[in-house]
């Protein structure tokens, strides 16, 4: 019987010390589920070297497939208003919050390098994109691989070959350019694609090869296109962030931590992570009969020209609304490319 107490003692005591030791509990909110990659390979390995970095201090509960409730799009609004510590989720479901961040989403400003795109947003953040996150503490942004289209049964090698389609978009930038190829934008958030194909509500998509065996679109898509070298017809801005106000009153050491675990380093790795996942989609939408297009150069050029509007109708859209559009396009594509394989 002593023995049995001393043991429950013990066990009681480490119970206590683990506890004291996590001195910073926080809540993590998304709306993919819990084996996608985006939990497995991001926010995860993510969480993980933050809780490392503080020496064990902090502890970070993760929360997929909006299970805290709310629906995707009341995401960021979850995070400013302190429902919940941090989420991560896609800007472009909440349509015109974060405007100039959407020029890394443009195609033909982003083409295909996610590494190089995330270290520009991190490089542009504090003087260009920094004053639509009031209320947030941003971890960090990120872009997916690109946005490819997949299709039912289309077989596409030109924009003349979407006309009349219906595809869904996951922002207003991805409308743009499903409009600027013929094609009816359908918003909706990724969970819902299955069912929308399935009932016909439409004959494919807008988004990245990785997130498709997760949504089994294998079984409900036959075709799936990009361009040559890896051509992609603009990206997706996701963000981490972390209620401003909780964020503030954290120490500076335990800040620290938080920074220390999404540095550069961390931004060019997730550029890989994202590649890496796409990459093994596309092997695996082949081996289970579909069709991968990659569009030749010439056909990609065409694909270019047709798409090239969407980036003026970007500036003259924020430029309405008070944002020099332009000179951020200029800048984007710069600092994109300085950090490709070709940069400096």
């Amino acid at each position: 019987m002593r023995a049995g107490m001393v043991l429950l003692m013990i066990a009681g005591l480490l119970v206590a010390v683990s506890a004291s030791a996590q001195e910073y509990t926080f809540k993590l909110h998304h709306f993919l589920g819990p084996t996608t990659p985006t939990q497995t390979e991001t926010i995860e390995p993510w969480a993980r070297a933050v809780e490392a970095a503080s020496g064990g201090r902090i502890a970070i509960e993760i929360y997929p497939s909006m299970s805290l409730g709310g629906k995707p799009a009341e995401l960021v609004q979850q995070a400013r208003d302190g429902v919940v510590d941090m989420v991560w989720t896609v800007n472009g479901y909440t349509p015109g919050l974060f405007p100039r961040t959407e020029v890394f989403e443009l195609p033909n400003v982003f083409t295909n390098d996610p590494g190089a795109t995330n270290l520009a947003m991190a490089e542009m953040f504090i003087e260009d994109l920094a004053p639509e996150y009031v209320g947030l503490e941003v971890m960090f942004l990120h872009v997916h691989a690109g946005n490819g289209i997949h299709m039912v049964d289309r077989d596409v090698r030109a924009p003349a070959d979407l006309a009349g389609a219906k595809l869904r978009i996951p922002s207003r930038t991805g409308a743009w350019v499903i409009e600027a190829l013929g094609a009816a934008p359908v918003a909706m958030p990724v969970p819902d694609l299955p069912q929308a194909l399935s009932k016909g509500v439409v004959d494919g998509a807008l988004i990245p090869f990785e997130i498709t065996l997760p949504l089994k679109l294998q079984d409900q898509t036959r075709f799936h296109i990009e361009g040559a070298d890896r051509y992609r017809f603009g990206t997706t801005v996701f963000q981490l962030s972390m209620n401003q106000a909780r964020w503030e009153a954290l120490p500076d050491d335990i800040q620290q931590a938080f920074r220390e675990a999404s540095g550069p380093e961390w931004l060019e790795r997730l550029g890989e992570i994202w590649r890496g996942t796409d990459d093994a989609a596309t092997v695996a939408l082949v081996e289970a009969g579909n069709t991968h297009v990659e569009l030749t150069p010439d056909q990609v050029d065409a694909f270019k020209a047709a798409l090239e509007p969407v980036i003026a109708r970007w500036v003259d859209d924020v430029t309405a609304s008070g944002v020099d559009g332009a000179p951020l396009v200029a800048k984007a594509r710069e600092r994109i490319a300085a950090h490709g394989p070709d940069g400096s």
